[in-house]
Formats: structure tokens, C-alpha cells, sequence
């Protein structure tokens, strides 16, 4: 059975990168699937995808040489290796709000999302540490007093539990370009509102003010600027006559 590997490479940009990564697969007698490189703000990024034939064996030191590898070029690595048909891993962030993680465990238990499985919640606030346990899924709080603090213990979180996504089901602190960069296209995003309309974090508020018809939420990409990010499902809801913003908020869980 084929194995896959994930590379992404990560620093500040610099001539010779492409080069030096692909040489070294090459010789690794890997074969190079798909690979793209951004350069953002001065910040390089690049993702491999490679795989190695049937009876060649992927290097046991792969992730070892790797790091030696990212030291030389002053780069951050990292090595994903999957098997085909393997569930995607996900991280669930959260704050305080319980409806919509549950409503998002409840999908799993139920079987409705057969390509993915939760492996970890993490919470800048303790307070739902008892629905993790319900759902037998660490929780690890992580405290936002230090962004750039909470962020690096979060990715090494994320690392540990080798996680492919992340979903923030109201995490209601703003990740920051360089942490959204590490993970471009892999965090999502589940907003309460119908975007473009009524961003940040009183959504329904907002939408309750304006006295709008129809309310709902949207899944999204998180990219770095605040609600923005390619929109993958909305789904919407009438707002009956006389609703209240309890109601409101209730009925979008």
C-alpha cells in the first residue's frame, strides 16, 4: 500500500529553498506528486506532496533528516505521513459557547462525518473541559493572556496530536496571519451569520438590530483578514415575527 507525505516548509523567504527540499527527496528516491510555494509578506511557504513506489521503503530517518534539513536552510519542517483512506485528524477550538461544538460531536457520534474524527479540543477557556470528557476528547486549556504564547503552545498541540485540520466552533479570539499561514486552508471556520454579511463577533446581535428576515451561519476558510476566507456552506433560517436575540441565537446552533 502506498504511503503519502505532507511537507511543509515554513520562514522567511529566500533563493535555493525549492531546490534544496526537492534535491534531497529526490534522493530520498521519492516521487514528487504535487507541490505548492507562496510568498506573502516577506513569509515563504511551500507544501509537498510524495510518495514513494510500491517496494520502496520511506526512510525510517525521513523526519530526522528532515529538521537537519530546515536547520541548515533556517526553516520550520513538518512531516505528515499518512495512509490512504486514513480519517482526516482534527482540533476543535473553543471559548465558552457549548451549542456548537456539541451540535458538531453529536455529527461524529452519529456517523454523519465519516472522513474525519476529532482527536483534541482546545480551549483558551476552561469552561467546557466536561464536554470533552463527555465525548471522551482530550481538552487542553490554553491560556490567551499572550497571543503569540497561547499560539505556540497551540501548534505544538496541534503537532503532537499530528492534527491535519482545525475547526473553531466560536473560538472567540482572532488567530494571528502567522499562525493562519502555518495552517493555510486547513482551519475552518463556523461564523454566525450569513457572510458577507454582519462579521466579528456579535453576528446575530447585529443581525437582530437590523431586524433581518432570514439569519444563518457560514462554514469558511479562515484566511487573514477577519471573515473573509473562501466560504465553503451556509445554511440558513427564517426569523419569525417577534423572535428574541435568545431565540435568535438558539435557532443558529
Amino acid at each position: 500500500m502506498q504511503r503519502l507525505a505532507t511537507i511543509t516548509v515554513i520562514g522567511r523567504d529566500k533563493t535555493g529553498v525549492v531546490a534544496r527540499v526537492t534535491e534531497f527527496l529526490f534522493g530520498q528516491k521519492a516521487n514528487i506528486e504535487a507541490l505548492e510555494e507562496q510568498v506573502t509578506r516577506g513569509q515563504f511557504s511551500m507544501v509537498i506532496q510524495a510518495s514513494w513506489k510500491d517496494g520502496t521503503k520511506m526512510s525510517s530517518g525521513l523526519k530526522r533528516d528532515l529538521n537537519t534539513l530546515g536547520r541548515e536552510l533556517g526553516m520550520e519542517v513538518r512531516l505528515r505521513v499518512t495512509e490512504p483512506g486514513r480519517k482526516q485528524r482534527m482540533a476543535i477550538m473553543v471559548t465558552r459557547e457549548q451549542g456548537c461544538p456539541e451540535a458538531l460531536l453529536q455529527a461524529f457520534k452519529k456517523g454523519q462525518l465519516k472522513r474525519a474524527e476529532p482527536v483534541v479540543m482546545v480551549g483558551n477557556r476552561a469552561d467546557l473541559k466536561s464536554l470533552g470528557g463527555k465525548y471522551r476528547i482530550p481538552f487542553i486549556h490554553v491560556p490567551w493572556g499572550d497571543r503569540r504564547r497561547g499560539e505556540k503552545k497551540v501548534l505544538q498541540i496541534l503537532d503532537k496530536y499530528e492534527v491535519d485540520f482545525v475547526v473553531l466552533a466560536r473560538f472567540m479570539k482572532i488567530l494571528s496571519p502567522d499562525f493562519v499561514w502555518r495552517y493555510k486552508n486547513k482551519i475552518i471556520n463556523i461564523h454566525p451569520s450569513l457572510l458577507p454579511s454582519f462579521p466579528g463577533p456579535q453576528a446575530y446581535r447585529q443581525a437582530y438590530e437590523h431586524g433581518v428576515k432570514i439569519a444563518g451561519v457560514t462554514a469558511h476558510f479562515v484566511s487573514m483578514q477577519l471573515d473573509e476566507g473562501p466560504i465553503i456552506a451556509q445554511e440558513g433560517f427564517r426569523v419569525k415575527s417577534g423572535m428574541s436575540l435568545k431565540q435568535i441565537i438558539a435557532e443558529g446552533q
